[in-house]
């Protein structure tokens, strides 16, 4: 851990690439876990990789640590390659689902640890276990064991932990499922914070798309043992470059259609879910007469209750169901074609005495440049 009293970066996208991945390939006996990724992380970059269980992202985050050996492929950490170093060797630390502290250890026992493995000197090992404690605003609990504490305090605990070795590399394996969702919340803004005033490089491992979007600078989407797509929360949400990202990051309405007019500046796509033909206000890179999918995220579609007066982009249907969600209400709406699509309205509108209710016809409509032309 870096001295915070006078340190504090702050992560721009021109930084170098500080950890990279080249074409890494693990295969457990018949199983390929990990698929050829390529994969970069910028200095003092909090980057996380997202996806669902079975998808290779815990398995990337051992080998980033040492505790997996890659079967083909290099690692390389401040432009060290460390494919080959035990984890003893690394300047890498890894902070575990479970938080793995010793229970009949007190909280300075637990983050001493690792340093009086190393040999560290004793007044050095208090100093800087105390400013670990202080940084996650635990030194008042340095004499409790790990039973007395919350799951957010043992959390802070082992963070503090894995930060006192001053590592170059932090690694968080679903570092908020053991919180309750309103901790967790909370928990999420404040662990930015620490690592920002620390300056660590940090790369998390979760299957919490809102944790993932919240946390991250920059976060991968991984399936099947493969990179899907990277980019900013901002980027991978608005332009996603699959029917699968646009489906697992968020929700979306999927319409699949034909290319029909093919302009500089803007296309008609032909659906048969829809009454009308859909107007998508941009140049596309697919070609007249191809077959796509056209994606419309919910908070981008209007529910009314008359007919629009353009001929493009919108369809008549019927209200199936209506959940108040705090924020939003979440509309479920069948349209003529059998096609049910979900749509976002703001709260208020529910108090709105004309809003529209279960088994009401509707008309649902969205802009021309709301939509993502998607290939595949």
């Amino acid at each position: 851990m870096q001295d915070t009293r006078s340190f504090s970066p702050s992560w721009s996208a021109g930084e170098e690439d500080f950890v990279r991945v080249e074409e890494v390939v693990k295969i457990f006996g018949d199983t390929v876990a990990v698929k050829s990724v390529n994969m970069s992380v910028r200095r003092h970059e909090f980057f996380a990789l997202l996806g669902s269980s079975g998808c290779g992202k815990s398995t990337l985050l051992r080998m980033l640590a040492g505790f997996e050996e890659p079967t083909s492929g290099r690692i390389y950490l401040d432009n060290e390659d460390i494919t080959d170093l035990p984890p003893y060797k690394r300047p890498v630390n890894m902070m575990f689902q479970s938080y793995a502290l010793f229970p009949h250890m007190t909280v300075e026992a637990n983050v001493a640890f690792g340093l009086k493995q190393e040999g560290v000197a004793k007044a050095e090992i208090h100093e800087r276990v105390f400013e670990a404690l202080d940084l996650v605003q635990m030194g008042a609990y340095s004499r409790r064991k790990p039973n007395q504490l919350s799951g957010g305090q043992q959390q802070r605990v082992a963070l503090a932990r894995s930060l006192v070795k001053r590592p170059k590399l932090l690694l968080l394996d679903e570092p908020m499922s053991a919180l309750d969702k309103q901790i967790r919340q909370n928990t999420q803004i404040e662990l930015v914070k620490i690592l920002e005033q620390v300056g660590v490089t940090c790369i998390m491992v979760t299957h919490d798309q809102e944790e993932a979007m919240t946390m991250a600078h920059r976060l991968a989407v991984m399936s099947e043992g493969q990179i899907q797509q990277c980019g900013t929360p901002y980027d991978v949400y608005t332009f996603p470059n699959s029917r699968f990202v646009a489906s697992f990051i968020g929700s979306t309405n999927l319409f699949p259609g034909t290319i029909t007019v093919d302009e500089p500046d803007y296309v008609h796509i032909e659906c048969d879910a829809l009454n009308r033909p859909l107007l998508v206000s941009h140049g596309i890179s697919e070609p007249l007469g191809m077959d796509v999918f056209v994606s419309i995220r919910p908070e981008q579609i209007q529910v009314l209750r008359d007919m629009p007066k353009e001929d493009t982009n919108w369809a008549h249907g019927m209200v199936v169901h209506v959940a108040w969600m705090g924020s939003f209400a979440r509309y479920q709406i069948r349209l003529d074609s059998g096609m049910q699509i979900e749509a976002h309205m703001p709260s208020l509108s529910l108090a709105q005495p004309d809003a529209p209710g279960v088994d009401e016809e509707v008309y649902v409509s969205w802009s021309d440049d709301s939509a993502t032309v998607l290939s595949s």
